[in-house]
């Protein structure tokens, strides 16, 4: 049996808080490969670590000032799982075909609703 598959086993038989520090060491490597690689990624960084101080200074209730956080971190959420694809997409094959192609655009289009989605309920908690 390959030493791969050993040692993935032996890190999925993990239990209890060995398990859950791993998995928490594995979402920190993800978010640093993001930031690192990922110029989309950091840009929607950015942008959260714009709007969340300009959401809480908002004179809106406590309720819409959660709807405009939440819909800010969803797109960063959407990024790490566009990259993903991308990354899973590029290790099969960097071979142009058409499901690589409609993988990698489904992803983008998953963002791009993410940024409409940001821009339409922003637009409608301040201007209401």
């Amino acid at each position: 049996m390959p030493s791969n598959l050993l040692d993935s086993r032996a890190l999925k038989g993990q239990r209890g808080l060995r398990r859950i520090l791993n998995a928490t060491s594995y979402s920190l490597a993800g978010l640093k490969a993001a930031f690192a690689g990922e110029a989309a990624f950091r840009q929607l960084v950015m942008l959260n670590l714009l709007l969340i101080p300009v959401a809480c200074l908002l004179d809106v209730s406590r309720i819409e000032r959660a709807l405009l956080i939440a819909v800010v971190l969803l797109a960063p959420i959407i990024e790490l799982l566009n990259s993903a694809i991308e990354a899973t997409v590029d290790r099969i094959s960097l071979e142009l075909h058409p499901l690589s192609k409609r993988a990698k655009d489904m992803g983008s289009a998953a963002q791009l609703l993410a940024l409409v989605l940001i821009a339409a309920v922003w637009a409608t908690i301040l201007l209401s």
